[in-house]
């Protein structure tokens, strides 16, 4: 255990962490019930409020409309779940690029993750095959192999060039590839464009006209790369101390960062697979996470994916209503809000 004199400077106490980690469930909680209140068919908040309360206690809905049931718990609920595990995939994994690469404005998407999931999603609308055990998820499940195959090799050549796996190293590796596999993509653009229109949208992110299914495939890696990152919160917190600071102490830096990578990129490409490049969430969120609890994992993991979730179903929320009864892709959304954010944090850094 750390003493108080041990810990990064801009540590806060964990007084109140709790009361903390609540206040935002139930933040993340109203944005869930107000996102699946919303849309064409108009629902009261209270009485959206009162479906999920019921659901999640498992009470009975017999004096409630059929019909607002059916809307709530299998069209907007789904979605907005989604929209909020995928936000927190993002968030979380953002958070853990920052500690590893001690920078600020660092993103999982250097490591080429978004990069190498519309690779393997446009070879799969080129090619047109559909994978037998997965059926209609071949798309989001080749996205999600590109995915991870793409930050194996940034790993793998990082530590054979540097058995250090500092941080320059990873940057400029993770962007040689990203800018690699869009050359590819870019050529294929060029050469088979009617057939990759549909790899556009995709690429946009969305999370229209996808039920439980998708929650169901996320859940597994979300849990996996999640209990793996809370496994490793001690060491990321001396990690903070620095490599040399950290190695001296007795903690593995080269093998912590690929495991942290790993979990990092398992978290990132499942989102990214299933709901597209959604941009600016694994960078606003950790800052947000960081004025509320400080720098120690532990609470700062769980706050950050819940933060990130708030924000990804807000951007949801934002997308829908704005142009109502279109949608504008949830990308744009996160751009939008997300790009005067890096230059406030950029020009902040700076002074």
């Amino acid at each position: 255990m750390f003493s108080k004199r041990e810990l990064p400077a801009n540590t806060i106490p964990a007084l109140g962490n709790k009361t903390k980690l609540l206040a935002a469930f139930f933040t993340a909680f109203f944005f869930i019930c107000l996102g699946a209140s919303l849309g064409s068919t108009g629902i009261r908040f209270s009485e959206t409020l009162s479906i999920v309360s019921r659901t999640i206690f498992f009470l009975p809905l017999n004096d409630t409309d059929p019909k607002t049931v059916f809307i709530v718990l299998n069209i907007r609920l789904p979605r907005v779940l989604l929209a909020f595990l995928a936000g927190g995939c993002l968030s979380v994994s953002g958070l853990i690029t920052q500690s590893i690469l001690k920078n600020q404005l660092a993103s999982p998407y250097i490591l080429g993750v978004s990069s190498g999931a519309s690779l393997g999603a446009a070879l799969v609308l080129l090619g047109g095959f559909v994978f037998p055990l997965v059926g209609a998820f071949t798309l989001p499940f080749t996205g999600f192999i590109g995915a991870m195959l793409t930050v194996f090799l940034v790993v793998s050549f990082s530590s054979k060039l540097d058995k250090t796996i500092s941080n320059n190293t990873i940057i400029l590796f993770g962007m040689v590839f990203s800018l690699f596999v869009n050359a590819l993509l870019t050529t294929l653009f060029a050469l088979y464009r009617e057939e990759l229109k549909n790899l556009i949208v995709w690429q946009m992110g969305s999370f229209a006209n996808k039920g439980w299914s998708y929650i169901r495939i996320l859940l597994p890696f979300l849990v996996t790369g999640l209990l793996g990152l809370m496994y490793y919160a001690k060491e990321m917190d001396i990690l903070s101390f620095g490599d040399e600071q950290a190695s001296a102490i007795g903690v593995e830096v080269q093998k912590l960062k690929r495991n942290l990578l790993i979990c990092s990129a398992i978290l990132t490409g499942s989102a990214v697979s299933l709901c597209g490049a959604i941009g600016f969430v694994d960078l606003i969120a950790p800052h947000i996470a960081r004025k509320i609890v400080g720098s120690r994992h532990k609470i700062l993991i769980p706050i950050a994916f819940l933060a990130g979730g708030s924000l990804c179903v807000s951007a949801d929320i934002i997308a829908r209503i704005i142009v109502s009864p279109s949608e504008l892709p949830v990308g744009a959304i996160t751009a939008l809000i997300g790009t005067p954010f890096f230059i406030w944090v950029y020009f902040k850094k700076s002074r």
